[in-house]
């Protein structure tokens, strides 16, 4: 680094984590470069309002160079990373290789099938835009198949949707799916009664909303029961195909599976060949330094901080 040149910052995920550590550095004197696979910044907590037709994708995703575009020491990238040379310290992309004097990984967390990844296909989950409206027009469709459907079991299978998870995207999506079937369908189709829709909730666990007090969980539950929502703890799924899901060895048969069991920290750990917990979140001291490389952090959802 010659004596005129700057600092090199490398930011690696525009979401709240890594926008947040980029408008953080508008005063320093470095130059930063934050790199994302998407173009738009994704105000995550509303994506499920997305995937059940109460909001449009444009009203939760802000482009990333109209955030920052007064931030004169940031550039935007829009480009794939799929590794880091932590030797020759450069960010390996799908078309280039950034180098870097100080590295902040904040690549968030994907979907995790607990190894049935193949899953997927039929139990979609919930991190983008794509996959929210990939789920809008499941829901919908689900709905638009069955008041065309003569067949009675046919269209109950079309009319009953599974939720797998519930955590709090799993307990507001089961709620928000139970609230458009009750309310905002009930009088739009002339063969089938909406209002009969079966939302089941699966959970693993002894209780929905595990992260929160006892009494929020029971408070949410007692909330989902009253729109009718089918709540099944302590059951797991054990098979996940394209006619529903079997739960404590029983068969769900369902057109429409969502997945919102678990997430797992994107690849940062594999990246740096670094420590990481059961769920891949990289192990970080205090101050998010990845041990033994005082010019890398990892920060938001891929850090386990110890």
């Amino acid at each position: 680094m010659t004596g005129q040149q700057r600092p090199r910052v490398v930011i690696v995920g525009a979401g709240f984590a890594g926008l947040f550590a980029a408008r953080g550095l508008r005063q320093a004197n470095v130059d930063v470069t934050l790199i994302d696979r998407h173009n738009y910044h994704l105000f995550q907590p509303l994506l499920y309002q997305v995937a059940t037709a109460g909001l449009a994708p444009s009203d939760v995703a802000w482009p990333i160079r109209h955030v920052l575009n007064r931030q004169e020491n940031v550039t935007v990238m829009l480009d794939h990373v799929i590794d880091v040379d932590v030797e020759a310290r450069e960010v390996v992309t799908r078309q280039r290789r950034i180098p870097y004097d100080y590295l902040v990984l904040a690549a968030g967390a994907r979907h995790d099938y607990f190894g049935h990844d193949d899953w997927a296909r039929f139990a979609p989950g919930l991190k983008t835009i794509d996959d929210a409206t990939f789920m809008r027009r499941r829901i919908l469709l689900a709905f638009e198949q069955a008041e065309m459907c003569g067949d009675l079991a046919e269209r109950q299978r079309l009319m009953t949707f599974v939720v797998v998870g519930a955590g709090p995207t799993g307990v507001e999506l089961a709620g928000t799916i139970a609230e458009l079937a009750r309310r905002t369908l009930s009088r739009d189709f002339r063969r089938i009664d909406s209002r009969s829709a079966h939302v089941i909730l699966v959970e693993a666990g002894p209780r929905i909303l595990s992260a929160f007090s006892a009494g929020s969980s029971a408070y949410a539950l007692r909330s989902l029961e009253k729109l009718g929502v089918d709540v099944r703890l302590e059951h797991s799924v054990s098979v996940c195909d394209a006619d529903g899901v079997i739960v404590n060895g029983a068969r769900l048969r369902s057109a429409t599976v969502l997945w919102a069991a678990g997430v797992r920290a994107s690849r940062a750990g594999q990246w740096l060949e670094a420590a990481t917990d059961r769920a891949g979140r990289v192990a970080v001291g205090p101050e998010l330094r990845v041990p033994g490389h005082d010019d890398i952090f990892v920060i938001g959802d891929a850090a386990a901080v110890h």
